[in-house]
Formats: structure tokens, C-alpha cells, sequence
């Protein structure tokens, strides 16, 4: 268990509402016992507690925790994905169900300047413009929300792998 993990769950017990708390640390001990690891970023985020969550060193989500300013509106929890590039959610097998929540938070460009701006996708066998880098944003997350979230990691981390057949 590293040090920043050790961070966030104090940040969560001391700051978390009651329902979300406990879902976010059972969340946390699934990431935990994939042997993921937690960075914390700076440079735009350095007032925030935003971390990208690795496996190997890529990053496979980025967390943010009571997110301040312009973030705020994240808060208290806010679970992006990452798909650096690939594209292994195009054709990804989901049910239907997974599918609508996925499609429900995709993650829609804001101009945010951390990238050039929104591109065209294919999500799930669907289309869409704008999207983010990230593709997915899941604030304040549900349990069904918790329960996709981590299949799509799973499949990043199949996808870091070389082992995603649907890469």
C-alpha cells in the first residue's frame, strides 16, 4: 500500500458523505488490489487532489477529490478514464445497460486547455463528436456508475497488456 493511497482514503473517511464514502473506498481497495499505484499531479492541478492511477506506469483513470475553483463542480469525487490514444472501447463488449451508462458520461470537450480541443470517437459502436481525451467522466459516482467503471479499467489495463483483443 503506498503513501498516496494511504492520502486518499484519509481524505475520503474526514471529507466524504456517508453513501459515497464507503462506495469510494471499497472503490479504492479494488484499485488497491489490482496493484495499481497513485500519483498525485501538479502543474494545473497543483491545488487539487488529482491523481493519476497506474499500472506498469501508464495511467488507466485519474481520480480528484474535493475539487476547488473551477473544479468544483467535480466535487466531491470525480473518476476520469484513460485511453492515452487507443481506441479498445470502439468495439469493447458491453451490455446494453453498460453501454447507456457509459454513453451517459462521455466525457464532452470544454476546452479546458489541456489538449488541442474535442475529437470524433466511436464508443461503444456509437459515434460522437467533441470528446475529450478521457473519454468517460464519472462524478460522484453510483454503484452501477462504481461497477462499470471497473470494467473499463480492466479493459485499459488488458489494453497496457497487449492483451486487449479489441484494441
Amino acid at each position: 500500500m503506498d503513501n498516496e493511497f494511504k492520502s486518499i482514503t484519509k481524505i475520503i473517511g474526514y471529507t466524504f458523505p456517508s453513501g459515497l464514502k464507503e462506495s469510494t473506498l471499497d472503490f479504492l481497495s479494488y484499485l488497491n488490489s489490482k496493484a495499481l499505484t497513485f500519483e498525485r499531479l501538479f502543474g494545473y492541478w497543483k491545488n487539487q487532489f488529482y491523481y493519476s492511477v497506474k499500472y506498469n506506469n501508464e495511467s488507466v483513470c485519474y481520480i480528484l477529490l474535493n475539487g476547488t475553483g473551477d473544479e468544483q463542480q467535480f466535487a466531491p469525487l470525480t473518476v476520469w478514464s484513460d485511453d492515452s490514444g487507443s481506441d479498445w472501447y470502439k468495439n469493447y463488449p458491453l451490455d446494453n445497460k453498460s453501454e447507456e451508462i457509459a454513453w451517459n458520461n462521455i466525457d464532452f470537450c470544454v476546452h479546458c486547455g489541456s489538449c488541442p480541443g474535442g475529437t470524433k470517437k466511436i464508443v461503444f459502436g456509437r459515434e460522437f463528436n467533441n470528446i475529450c481525451r478521457t473519454t468517460f467522466r464519472f462524478t460522484n459516482p453510483n454503484e452501477k456508475e462504481f461497477a462499470l467503471i471497473k470494467v473499463l479499467i480492466n479493459a485499459r489495463i488488458e489494453n497496457i497488456k497487449g492483451q486487449c483483443i479489441y484494441d
